[in-house]
């Protein structure tokens, strides 16, 4: 009996737990739209390109459709100083101009490009 309860239950939990049938939140429009103000605002787009996907040097990371929650962690870490290595020295001179609520909304516009 148990055994058969196994059976049935194993492959229904595989199929719920199927990430492809999650719908994804869709981000808040109005935290996309102020994202998308500060990106050209605070001179993102200098190093990582208008559209977030071409970057001026090779080893600067393409921003477009990063997840919102490591981009944010990424941000505070290099403002903190957490994160220093050479890559960030260019972003200390930028993030103080960045308070907390400015790095969420840059963080949920750039998961929102594709």
């Amino acid at each position: 009996m148990k055994w058969l309860l196994v059976l049935v239950l194993v492959p229904t939990l595989v199929l719920a737990a199927d990430p492809k049938k999650k719908e994804e939140a869709k981000p808040d429009p109005a935290a996309v739209a102020a994202g998308a103000k500060l990106y050209m605002e605070k001179t993102c787009s200098a190093c990582h390109g208008k559209d977030a996907k071409t970057p001026i040097m090779p080893d600067y990371p393409r921003l477009a459709g990063q997840n919102a929650g490591y981009a944010e962690r990424q941000m505070l870490d290099i403002k903190s100083g957490a994160r220093a290595n050479g890559n960030t020295a260019a972003m200390k001179g930028i993030m103080p101009l960045v308070n907390e609520a400015e790095i969420k909304s840059l963080a949920v516009y750039l998961s929102s490009l594709q």
